[in-house]
């Protein structure tokens, strides 16, 4: 459903001070800070430091502009660590560089290779549920991200890691607590490059033990023989690639788009399991309808492909988790001339911020927004929801390429993992913390619970 277009007229957010703008209280608590400038209005211009931005928060209004990036806006690298992790992959790259890229790797994530790739998926769950028992005590998060990173792994170079992913998973969140100091600092995201405070030590040594993994495992197929047949995964189909003028991607890119795959491929739908299980923990009633709908349509087998679309439930949980603790809780972009947003102006220069955390509790479009409902997303449900009112994934051309395959992930470990156990969560006052993604503030330790 479309939301009738609305004004864009901006209206000034709060005053902030001489050259700071408002950057304290955006490092502050950025959640907080967006949802005071959502209570300003639909369009509220604030200053990052002294850089002009505006806060867009309707639903036509992220629509008209998501749609514009890589046509008017530009997108925006928030600081400097990312960068460091990423390089210059889809995830960051602009322009002709961008199309390139996305033209090269959109086929390793279309939806007939995320078909191949569930029975990984399932499998790699059903691994980890024969290793719990009754009353056993888990980190979910720890839990989760160990799954989702096998199967991204398994996925994308064909195998295991020597060490089980432990380097890797360690390095990782080592990077995810870096990333959060540098946008909870505020000025940290105004540090010149060449500045070494501690915490960027900390994470180059992190970036460093991905490197090393990352290529170890690049050098060790580009040596191995097609006719091992071990090519058919989203690695060899980056390294098979090329574009309309027959050109590979390099040795760096290759790292720069693996390393993406593998951080977005098992962070955000890790990321998303734990507050899944969280939720559930808390809604009893939520959780006998998902135990009635895998009883009735598994009949007590492992779920496959197909029961995607079988397990409407299933979906609308992990939909409802996106909703309120979406992972990517922002996207900003700047405008590379000047432009319009809304009918009104917006001059060359200046960021345009929504964020998903924000549009994703409004009132407006969500009644009761603070709870976990997901019968609100049943097909018969009274109160429609508004295109670009849920974009756990983007929109636009920078819509996630790997929307298809994380939503297919989340259902389908959630079903083989809920067929056997439920996890009986700890009371948590489920805070997140902001950093790359939004993760639990504070551990969810969890009882194993036998069905």
């Amino acid at each position: 459903m479309a939301v009738s277009a609305a004004s864009a007229r901006p209206v000034p957010g709060p005053r902030g001070l001489p050259l700071f703008g408002n950057l304290a209280a955006f490092g502050r608590d950025p959640l907080a800070f967006f949802g005071r400038l959502r209570d300003h209005g639909d369009v509220v211009t604030w200053r990052l430091g002294p850089r002009r931005s505006v806060f867009v928060s309707r639903p036509d209004h992220i629509a008209e502009f998501l749609a514009a990036v890589e046509q008017t806006f530009e997108p925006l690298e928030i600081g400097w660590g990312l960068k460091q992790l990423v390089g210059d992959s889809v995830l960051l790259s602009k322009g002709a560089d961008w199309r390139r890229k996305r033209t090269l790797v959109q086929p390793t994530v279309r939806p007939r290779h995320v078909r191949t790739y569930a029975t990984t998926m399932v499998d790699c769950a059903t691994e980890l549920a024969g290793a719990w028992r009754e009353g056993r005590r888990v980190d979910v998060r720890r839990e989760m991200t160990r799954l989702t990173q096998r199967i991204v792994v398994r996925t994308l170079f064909g195998n295991d890691l020597e060490d089980d992913g432990g380097r890797l998973g360690d390095a990782m969140a080592a990077i995810q607590r870096e990333l959060a100091t540098e946008l909870r600092g505020g000025v940290n995201l105004f540090l010149p490059s060449w500045a070494r405070p501690p915490w960027r030590r900390r994470l180059l040594a992190a970036v460093t033990v991905v490197d090393a993994e990352i290529r170890r495992l690049i050098d060790a197929r580009r040596a191995e023989d097609p006719a091992d047949g071990r090519q058919d995964d989203l690695l060899g189909r980056l390294l098979a690639a090329r574009d309309e003028d027959g050109r590979a991607l390099t040795a760096r890119e290759v790292r720069d788009e693996a390393v993406t795959l593998w951080a977005a491929g098992h962070e955000t739908t890790s990321t998303t399991l734990t507050w899944t299980w969280l939720l559930l923990s808390r809604s009893p009633d939520a959780h006998a309808r998902l135990t009635e709908e895998l009883d009735r349509v598994l009949g007590g087998r492992p779920p496959a492909y197909e029961d995607y679309e079988r397990l409407p439930w299933t979906r609308q949980i992990v939909k409802e988790a996106l909703r309120l603790y979406p992972p990517a809780w922002v996207i900003p972009a700047v405008a590379g001339k000047d432009a319009a947003l809304g009918g009104s102006p917006v001059r060359a220069g200046t960021i345009v911020w929504c964020s998903q955390w924000t549009t994703h509790r409004d009132p407006r479009w969500f009644r009761d927004p603070a709870a976990f409902r997901p019968e609100r997303w049943d097909a018969d449900a009274p109160d429609a929801v508004p295109d670009h009112a849920w974009f756990p994934f983007g929109g636009g051309r920078r819509t996630c390429l790997g929307a298809r395959f994380a939503l297919v992930e989340a259902t389908l470990v959630l079903a083989t993992l809920a067929r056997r156990f439920h996890l009986e969560a700890d009371p948590h006052d489920g805070r997140p913390a902001v950093g790359l993604l939004l993760q639990p503030a504070v551990p969810v330790r969890a009882t194993v619970r036998a069905r």
